[in-house]
């Protein structure tokens, strides 16, 4: 009998009707309910649950969820009755609130917004004479901006905060702004929904920095919290009186010239821009007044800020979809700062701020100082030989003047291919091996110089001090080196050298990496330099770089359900696919790819037009973080630990690889998986070798072509030596550059 009462009570639960959205929320509140306690309860998502409170998103629950919140409800209504009439108080008559947005205790005004040259209005809005008391919240958007009160009053119950982040910052680091049926709004992570009473971008600024609660804490102590980021859709840009696409002219100067009206807007209202102007990511601020910044950036999608070839289409998505995506990007790497590449830097700098206070002097002041372990406030020049052409350094240099080795560092990521020998042309297939965020892992524990170089003569090297050695590494033979401490005994026609990026072995003496020079000596062959650049002041600069961007991409693997300690079939299957689970968490591991890329690629950035000659300094060359032997050092390596895997696997299997990119390898195999050629033992790899998995440093499946595609490629292209690494992937051959 008991089940048939269940029966008919879940019936009747599931057709009777909710409470409006407000009486939800209330009695969530009144019980001291939190969402992630709801959501966790009832086994479903906490942006659900908060679209069940909106009035905006107007979302029901449906199926046994519903007869599950319809129990809950009920109870807290009995517990926690709806007010009566006598418990209502009277309020001045005043411009109200939107009518589906909750009641609050002393329901206070916004604060009013300065809208620059355009003036707010609340006009065909109800205005009520009354608001109910209920529990102490704050409404979960911000009220219209209503005429003035007669003193401020605050709710005097405690706050909800369900984003981890101080109560400044409680509705996230940013939010995307779009336009609905003539009202501008705030979608921001989480499923927030915040009405924007702005109508100017002046106005926008400052509703921004006064009452949407936006930003991001900051990533270490002596650092500061991130600005809060705004996304115009193109909706928006519209009611902003901005371009929803910029003109060729436009679009080549990289922003609005200074004669437009929404930069005129700007002026007048006392804001400033950047350098870079208003562009695809201008940054809008006042001069700092103490320790309190006043600076918003925006993000304009249809202006190109979101990068194709990282954000894929990112920009197209919804706006509460695109709100998700960055959100997830900025809560485990930051607050997008610019393209990938400027935030991977920004990262840099954020870890390693360059300034710390200082303790307190005689006089009880603090005043800034050098922070130990960072690049510094100040630039350094970098040695002649790591300086790129056209750098001042080398103004001097006759005009077509090629540096050799002998002048130029010359550290670079692998690209070598050799033909395939008659035993490998028998194998079936071709099977490429990626090495999961190669660079971020040759960053790993990588001690770099924090200071400007010194020159020295005849050095002694010493593998633990960063610089750059002038050394002749012709004489190291890879038919014979050292393997761990045994001697053993290789194929080294069929090896790339570890010294040169196309994988030719030295003639002579060159520049090198410190890392690249310590491999000679791990090969068990002796090195006597020549000369050097060093830097005596050096760190573990980039570790926790490394890790806040290796825990990212871990951790939107973990949700894309590829976990750190699958076996390695397990492993395969569940890469196989990943980024169909969803698509947009799929965009945001290619942007954190992006961002260690970009990032150690801004450490040596280039000229980028502006009427730049050379022998002239650029604009890059100002900051302290122009550093083109990190970049060097962490190239180094990472082609070092490709080639020290390689070696292992061929003394123990005999395979060899046929090409290699990068961080993909190629080998000629009877199978069409890893795990057809990759030793394991037990479930356990060849130690120092390759390693399946998604941990930085381990490897994937990157794709399989059959042997007759490849030689048919070459054939094809007349390259008996085409990359063949480059296009594994789908096989899809474009760009071939066969020499000539």
């Amino acid at each position: 009998m008991s089940e048939l009462f269940d029966a008919v009570d879940a019936l009747v639960a599931s057709r009777s009707p909710l409470p409006p959205a407000e009486e939800r929320k209330r009695l969530r509140v009144a019980h001291g309910l939190t969402l992630d306690e709801v959501a966790a309860a009832l086994k479903i998502r906490r942006a659900t649950v908060s679209g069940w409170e909106s009035s905006k998103t107007r979302t029901e629950p449906r199926g046994p969820e519903r007869e599950a919140y319809a129990r809950l409800l009920d109870r807290l209504a009995e517990l926690y009755p709806a007010p009566s009439s006598a418990d209502e108080v009277t309020t001045p008559t005043g411009p109200a609130t939107r009518s589906d947005a909750p009641p609050a205790v002393n329901a206070l005004p916004a604060p009013s917004v300065d809208s620059g040259s355009e003036a707010e209005s609340t006009v065909g809005e109800p205005h009520p004479t009354a608001v109910v008391v209920t529990a102490p919240e704050v409404p979960r958007r911000p009220l219209r901006a209503p005429a003035a009160s007669s003193g401020p009053r605050r709710p005097s119950g405690r706050r909800e905060n369900t984003t981890g982040s101080p109560a400044r910052f409680e509705h996230g680091p940013l939010a995307v702004v779009d336009v609905e049926d003539g009202q501008a709004l705030a979608y921001c992570t989480g499923g927030l929904v915040l009405d924007v009473p702005a109508k100017s971008i002046p106005a926008l600024v400052d509703w921004t920095l006064r009452e949407a609660k936006l930003g991001q804490p900051k990533l270490s102590g002596p650092g500061k919290d991130a600005d809060p980021l705004l996304v115009l859709t193109k909706a928006a840009l519209e009611r902003y009186g901005l371009p929803v696409v910029l003109t060729d002219e436009e679009r080549l100067a990289g922003r609005l010239p200074e004669n437009h009206k929404i930069v005129r807007q700007l002026a007048r209202a006392e804001w400033k821009l950047t350098k870079r102007g208003f562009g695809p990511w201008a940054r809008i601020y006042r001069p700092a007044q103490g320790s309190e910044r006043a600076c918003v950036q925006l993000c304009i999608p249809s202006w190109n800020a979101l990068d194709t070839r990282h954000w894929s289409d990112a920009g197209e998505l919804q706006p509460a979809d695109l709100a998700r995506l960055l959100g997830v990007y900025a809560s485990r790497v930051m607050t997008p700062r610019g393209s990938t590449a400027v935030t991977g830097l920004e990262l840099m700098t954020s870890l390693h701020p360059p300034t710390r206070a200082s303790g307190a002097d005689a006089d009880g002041k603090r005043h800034s100082e050098h922070n130990p372990g960072s690049l510094g406030k100040d630039p350094v020049d970098c040695a002649p030989c790591e300086a790129p052409d056209g750098h001042p350094l080398l103004r001097d240099l006759p005009r077509f003047h090629v540096r050799g080795p002998g002048e130029k560092l010359f550290e670079e990521a692998y690209d070598w291919a050799r033909p395939l020998t008659d035993a490998e042309c028998l194998r079936r297939n071709l099977v490429g091996i990626d090495v999961n965020m190669a660079f971020a892992a040759g960053a790993n524990g990588l001690v770099v110089g924090t200071s400007a170089p010194t020159r020295v003569g005849k050095p002694v090297f010493d593998p633990k001090l960063p610089g750059s050695w002038l050394v002749d590494l012709s004489h190291v033979d890879l038919s014979r080196v050292k393997s761990g401490k045994e001697w053993v005994e290789l194929d080294g026609d069929l090896l790339p050298s570890p010294f040169t990026p196309k994988g030719e072995t030295p003639t002579g003496p060159a520049w090198y990496a410190t890392p690249t020079v310590a491999y000679a000596v791990e090969l068990g062959y002796e090195v006597v330099p020549i000369e050097a650049w060093v830097r005596y002041e050096n760190g573990r600069y980039l570790d926790g770089w490394y890790s806040r961007l290796r825990d990212a991409y871990l951790a939107t693997m973990a949700d894309l359900g590829v976990g750190a300690d699958l076996p390695p079939a397990d492993f395969l299957t569940a890469m196989a696919g990943y980024r169909q689970r969803d698509p947009q968490l799929a965009i945001v591991v290619s942007a954190i790819k992006a961002t260690v890329k970009g990032g150690l690629g801004k450490l040596r950035e280039r000229p980028r037009g502006e009427g730049w000659r050379p022998g002239e300094p650029w604009r890059a060359l100002a900051r302290p973080t122009w550093r083109p032997d990190i970049r060097a050092a962490v190239i180094s390596r990472t082609r070092i630990n490709m080639h020290r895997k390689i070696v292992k696997h061929a003394a123990f299997t005999g395979q060899y690889p046929v090409a290699i990119l990068s961080d993909c390898a190629v080998y000629a195999v009877d199978g069409e998986s890893p795990l057809d050629f990759l030793p394991y033992r037990a479930g356990k790899p060849l130690p120092g070798g390759f390693k399946l998995g998604v941990n930085p440093g381990l490897v994937k499946h990157e794709g399989t072509q059959d042997v007759l595609w490849g030689e048919g490629v070459r054939e094809q292209f007349h390259a008996p030596e085409l990359n063949l690494a480059r296009y594994i992937k789908d096989g899809t051959v474009t760009d071939v550059d066969n020499g000539e």
